[in-house]
């Protein structure tokens, strides 16, 4: 029998008022996997994951989750689907343990929600009503609410905004349980670090398209068969971030530099040195800097990041 992925769309499309959020886009998620969708806002991420999610309909295109319609079939996937909403879609009236509870009377065979509780640290807001909730308490309990019914799906929209590092490192640790127990993960997130620790897969997704998709190391060295010009997007070789104390000429910099290596402006303050970068290079920074009496504050050397890549893919421009 052919294998058939946990989560398959193909050529979504959604708009609103005349205007298209969803493009043509194309996703797969399998299962025992973690799939990030990223994305700027109004990327189209969340529209997408909540056609998937059955919440709403595609205009045109196909969404099939455990080889069933979203829509159509919504009755018989939702015990078998977690869905952790942006705004966690939570009673507000009602005390954080009792919505944990009430919710896995409605299934089956729930998890226990006395693990769950002290997995998630919600007891010591148990008794708390959802409305006098802080963010990250909020979005433990959504968390918990999602996963209960032992889903072989799970949708999670920013699992950990609001979060202290506490509570994200407890959260990461039940993802990586979820998808070693062979469930599909499916999440939106705009925490890079959090996508590149956690993601089997990735997408990056803008103006309703995929723009790339792959390994954090497919991404990080995607640029070595389109394009070898050092610090061209996606080049994998080493960068070197530079922090001074008043702003200097990127430009400038650049030049004194020569050719192999490129130099762009961050902030006023912080530029990036990527290519072939190596001890040499790191004098000649320093000197330049000495000639023009200029302190670095910080310097920092190390590989391209995932952030680095989605920035090349979607630009520096703010949404």
């Amino acid at each position: 029998m052919p294998h058939s992925p946990a989560v398959e769309v193909r050529g979504l499309v959604k708009s609103y008022d005349g205007r298209t959020v969803v493009d043509g886009l194309d996703l797969t998620a399998e299962a025992g996997r973690v799939t990030a969708v990223l994305g700027p806002n109004g990327a189209g991420k969340t529209t997408t994951v909540e056609c998937c999610e059955g919440l709403r309909s595609p205009d045109a295109g196909r969404v099939r989750v455990l080889g069933l319609d979203p829509v159509a079939d919504g009755a018989a996937l939702r015990p078998r689907v977690g869905v952790m909403l942006q705004d966690g879609g939570l009673p507000s009236g009602v005390r954080a343990r009792d919505v944990l509870d009430h919710v896995a009377r409605m299934y089956a065979h729930p998890a226990s929600t006395d693990a769950l509780a002290d997995r998630l640290g919600l007891g010591a807001f148990a008794r708390t009503t959802v409305r006098r909730l802080s963010g990250g308490q909020r979005q433990r309990l959504a968390l918990a609410v999602a996963v209960v019914g032992r889903p072989r799906v799970v949708f999670l929209d920013e699992p950990s905004a609001g979060m202290d590092p506490q509570a994200r490192l407890a959260v990461w640790d039940l993802v990586r349980e979820l998808r070693d127990e062979g469930v599909a993960v499916i999440l939106t997130t705009h925490l890079m670090e959090e996508a590149e620790d956690l993601a089997d897969h990735v997408v990056v997704v803008d103006h309703g398209r995929v723009l790339a998709e792959g390994t954090v190391a497919d991404l990080l060295a995607g640029a070595r068969a389109d394009d070898a010009r050092p610090g061209a997007p996606g080049d994998p070789r080493t960068t070197l971030v530079v922090r001074t104390e008043r702003p200097v000429d990127a430009a400038d910099l650049r030049r004194a530099l020569g050719d192999g290596l490129a130099v762009e402006q961050r902030s006023a303050t912080s530029l990036a040195v990527t290519g072939a970068v190596g001890p040499r290079t790191l004098a000649d920074v320093t000197a330049w800097l000495a000639a023009h009496d200029v302190l670095a504050t910080r310097l920092d050397l190390g590989r391209r990041t995932l952030e680095d890549v989605f920035l090349d893919l979607t630009g520096r421009t703010l949404r």
